[in-house]
């Protein structure tokens, strides 16, 4: 028995419409995939901007150098204030504890710079006049290069620094001797 030339019309109907049907859920799922990273900062700009004065940051306010470095803070947390400067960065090697939540509050005093934390998703451009501010969390210790992703002029491929995480404890001992902390002792 053959078939009739309308049930291949109709099973062609069938196909387009499944097809089109799968279309619209992938396209559904990607927006509200989008939706939800935006909504968690991760593709939408800060909701608040903060700025800071380039030409007094090491004189005065919160990036003085003495503010410098990974502070333990009241709720648990971790917060490391740096900045980025022609061509290091300051503090140079970053300690923090694992598993804790890490706030980064950084800025540049002269250029665009770019600060990536290699193998995480840190990485965020310091720009004069602002303070970039991102967050992030590590599971286990171990040291991460930290370089300068943002062409800034000549002596850029040099301007490297280092994070190094260790132990939670460990870092709670030394965060109870002394306000703030980095990797040279």
């Amino acid at each position: 028995m053959s078939e009739h030339p309308t049930d291949h019309a109709a099973t062609a109907i069938r196909a387009e419409k499944n097809w089109a049907t799968i279309a619209v859920l992938i396209i559904a799922f990607l927006a509200g995939m989008a939706a939800f990273a935006g909504i968690h900062q991760a593709t939408m700009p800060q909701a608040r901007v903060e700025t800071a004065d380039p030409t007094t940051l090491h004189l005065s306010g919160e990036f003085v150098e003495s503010n410098l470095g990974s502070a333990l803070e009241p709720d648990g947390s971790v917060t490391v204030r740096a900045i980025g400067q022609q061509y290091s960065f300051t503090p140079q090697c970053i300690l923090i504890p694992t598993d804790t939540t890490i706030n980064i509050r950084a800025t540049s005093a002269d250029v665009i710079h770019g600060l990536l934390i290699q193998g995480t998703t840190v990485n965020t451009m310091l720009v004069p006049g602002y303070i970039s501010v991102q967050s992030a969390r590590f599971r286990k210790p171990g040291e991460y290069l930290m370089p300068c992703q943002e062409y800034c002029s000549f002596g850029h491929e040099g301007m490297w620094g280092k994070v190094k995480v260790i132990d939670k404890s460990e870092f709670m001992a030394m965060a109870s001797k002394q306000e703030r902390l980095s990797c040279v002792k």
